[in-house]
């Protein structure tokens, strides 16, 4: 049988990536499980003509599977492997904790000081929020992501962390007080990327790369802080609309949250240093892998009905006897799963370039089919009860009338307003930038649209039943409030 150029391709490329894999032992395959009959069912859609994904399974010291589906750059034609260079979204977080920590041990910082004391950005908030706040998403902080979206930036627009930290240095209002609650937030991750660079004199991935990077042996792993650099054997983002595939760009710059470039061969190599430290010891190791807690000392759960806790850029989760340690990440038309269950020192990596691919599902499902001779019973969740709270219901508040909305709304924070108005009696949200967002109503004096993501509108009420602003909560519950203005302010601005 002849192999195709793109099979030739993907076997020279699987022998690169058992020499680079030096530590690995052999190549095998699992009596338990048909991990090729899995993933090859599982992509079976992926071709020439579409993008796809890089699997890496690795058992102890065993490459179980590698395989690449699909291809990464569908103008050229360039199969995907595993050593294709991914962006891996918010799998890059542990990569930035990991450098916090690193600062600590080499007692630059500490976890406990007050982030001001390196971020001035954040001292107009009282009580402090602290560096671990921010590693563990307990800072209370806005996300970003909100802000910038409502400030009026569009999704494909250029965006780095000095922009970012700017925002941030004009937010006067946290979502809870540090400490007491868990809510995720991507500004936590931007800010500790600035933390360590600040403190260390050198870029994240500058230091990474001195301290983490090269001692690993991961030659294809990178922060991207500069997004006019070329990076060979690079994958590119796609969505899939209209009957046709196109290119989700990333023109941004900002890192900490998201930016890490990096291989399903190289993430293999940092996973195996959490069983076998090269960086760091074993004493650090088992102190970044501790689960969250609130301030209190209770835990501090991402979802509690499933039993998900938080862990410096991974979440931790007790299954059915195993802890696993699993993030994924989802950026442009990019998607990626990092899973490491350490009791059977098993990694699973997806890496694809295609916005439709499902990362949580199609790497915990896998594991959990693999693993399913040696994990126990299903956990059954009983919610809390809860008690009589005593508080009288609030009386409904009368239906809110076009006349009533109608105006301009300004939020400090942001630098940023909105018009509302009605165009044949549907509701418009407007910006200069933005242009016209349409709105839906529930029949119940609810509102929701969608500009990056899904959103709905409030209108708080004054004690006279006047409206007095406008709050945009966003899918992740950021609450972001812009004030009514007068006719005479808003005319002037």
């Amino acid at each position: 049988m002849q192999l195709s150029p793109l099979q030739l391709t993907r076997g020279y490329n699987l022998l690169v990536l058992l020499l680079s894999l030096g530590s690995f032992g052999g190549y095998g395959q699992s009596s338990r499980y048909d991990i090729r009959q899995h993933f090859d069912g599982l992509y079976a859609g992926y071709g020439d003509t579409t993008p796809g994904a890089a699997v890496l399974v690795v058992e102890g010291d065993s490459i179980l599977f590698a395989e690449g589906y699909g291809t990464a750059n569908l103008e050229y034609g360039i199969p995907v492997d595993t050593g294709t260079v991914f962006q891996v979204a918010s799998i890059s977080k542990q990569f930035t904790a990991f450098a916090v920590y690193l600062l600590a041990a080499d007692g630059l910082i500490g976890l406990e000081d007050a982030a001001g004391q390196y971020l001035p950005e954040l001292t107009q908030f009282a009580p402090a929020i602290r560096v671990d706040h921010l590693l563990s998403h307990t800072s209370g902080l806005k996300d970003h992501l909100a802000l910038l979206t409502f400030a009026g930036w569009r999704m494909d627009e250029y965006v780095d962390n000095d922009q970012i930290l700017r925002l941030v240095a004009r937010q006067r209002e946290l979502n809870f007080a540090p400490g007491s609650a868990f809510r995720y937030s991507n500004t936590n991750y931007v800010l500790l990327a600035e933390l360590v660079e600040r403190v260390s004199g050198m870029s994240l991935d500058a230091f990474l790369r001195e301290r983490v990077f090269e001692p690993l042996g991961m030659d294809h792993t990178q922060f991207y802080d500069d997004h006019e650099r070329l990076i060979p054997h690079r994958a590119y983002g796609y969505d899939f609309a209209a009957g046709r595939f196109k290119k989700e760009a990333l023109n941004n710059s900002y890192v900490g949250s998201t930016g890490l470039f990096t291989t399903a061969a190289d993430l293999a190599k940092w996973s195996a240093n959490f069983y076998d430290p090269v960086v760091g010891d074993p004493a650090l190791i088992a102190t970044f892998n501790a689960a969250t807690t609130l301030d209190n000392g209770s835990p501090a759960y991402a979802d509690e009905q499933l039993g998900i806790r938080h862990a410096k850029g991974q979440f931790l989760r007790e299954y059915r006897g195993l802890t696993s340690f699993i993030h994924t990440g989802s950026d442009g038309g990019f998607r990626a799963f990092l899973g490491r269950w350490p009791a059977r020192r098993l990694t699973v990596i997806l890496l694809s370039n295609d916005a439709r691919f499902a990362p949580y599902p199609n790497g915990f499902g896998f594991a959990e089919r693999y693993l399913e001779p040696v994990l126990g019973p299903y956990a059954t969740f009983t919610p809390p009860v809860a008690s009589p709270s005593g508080e009288k219901v609030a009386k409904p508040k009368a239906p809110l009338t076009p006349e009533a909305i109608t105006g301009t709304y300004h939020s400090d924070e942001l630098d940023s307003t909105f018009d509302l108005r009605f165009v044949d009696g549907k509701p418009l949200l407007s910006h200069f930038r933005l242009g016209d967002i349409p709105l839906r109503t529930d029949g119940k004096g609810g509102f929701s649209g969608v500009n990056w993501y899904s959103f709905t509108v409030d209108f708080p009420r004054g004690a006279d039943g006047r409206v007095t602003g406008m709050e945009i909560v966003d899918f992740r519950g950021e609450r972001l409030r812009f004030e009514r203005m007068e006719e005479a302010t808003a005319t002037e601005r």
